[in-house]
């Protein structure tokens, strides 16, 4: 979903079948948001909840005139426990087996809340300038790490219980899943490794299996970053050395060029000291011979 619109709607608190929707209101956005976009669609709609409501399927009904099959989402707008705050539901026609007549309910379907690269980034900085003055930093730590326990916790209980369900044949093997749970496993701390022992035979109560455990692989991840901080550093000189080499060719460059003119320009203003000279006594010399010339003019 992209774009989302609130419509007005109002309900008697005492009697929930009557209700009131404002469907003008919805057309009239739907035909605005086809002239930004032409290729958005309306797939459904949502209220805030928490839970589903009575006349969640007459709203339903009036939302099939813009989609054959509308979503209803409900947000939780007040979560209480860690996770995705929203449910989503289809209307499905339920067949009894008495034979009597079908009545429609909504059945759940999974949902996930995603978002693009930049409005990812853009929520980050966000909430990084959000802080409760009211609250330390020590308790806004413990808390958020609280927050990741619990959330860690029902992860693990959601994989527990599908592993179980799998073992007793009420779900098919997904060999995605059991490929992506592989993989976690492979990331946790290799628990077989064998402890440390002392020279006299006995094991250090710091270096049981876990303790060893968790520092090896510790030490595997500060390796890895250690390796690339040199890679990174080596990288950094390379790159300064090449920066003052080419600043150093350029200014030699310079430098040559500079020599290469001036010598140029001095060979110009010789060359022109040399030509005024020669013009000088060539003028002399011929003012000497139209004199003698004149002064021969004279005697004859």
């Amino acid at each position: 979903m992209s774009p989302n619109q609130t419509v007005p709607f109002e309900e008697d608190e005492k009697d929930p079948s009557v209700w009131f929707l404002d469907h003008n209101y919805v057309e009239s956005m739907r035909e605005m948001f086809k002239k930004v976009n032409a290729r958005e669609k309306l797939i459904g709609w949502y209220h805030s909840g928490p839970k589903l409501r009575a006349s969640d399927l007459e709203i339903n009904e009036l939302f099939k005139r813009y989609t054959p099959n509308p979503l209803l989402v409900i947000i939780d707008v007040q979560p209480k426990e860690v996770g995705v705050p929203t449910d989503a539901y289809f209307a499905i026609e339920e067949i009894k087996d008495d034979g009597t007549t079908t009545t429609k309910t909504f059945v759940h379907t999974p949902s996930i809340i995603e978002a693009e690269e930049a409005e990812e980034i853009g929520v980050e900085h966000l909430l990084r300038d959000i802080r409760d003055v009211a609250v330390g930093t020590l308790s806004a730590r413990i808390t958020q790490q609280l927050q990741s326990l619990q959330g860690l916790h029902l992860r693990l209980r959601d994989i527990a219980t599908y592993l179980q369900k799998v073992l007793n044949d009420e779900l098919p093997v997904n060999h995605a899943i059991l490929g992506n749970l592989q993989d976690i496993f492979n990331l946790l701390p290799n628990l077989t490794t064998p402890p440390a022992s002392r020279p006299n035979g006995k094991n250090q109560i710091e270096n049981s299996e876990l303790a060893r455990s968790m520092s090896v692989k510790t030490n595997d991840q500060l390796m890895t970053i250690y390796l690339s901080s040199l890679v990174r550093a080596i990288t950094a000189f390379h790159d300064l050395i090449d920066n003052k080499n080419k600043n150093r060719q350029q200014a030699e460059e310079k430098e040559a060029n500079k020599d290469d003119g001036e010598k140029k320009e001095g060979g110009k203003e010789k060359d022109e000291k040399k030509a005024g000279a020669n013009g000088t006594v060539t003028t002399d010399k011929k003012e000497v011979e139209d004199g003698e010339k004149g002064k021969g003019k004279k005697k004859s």
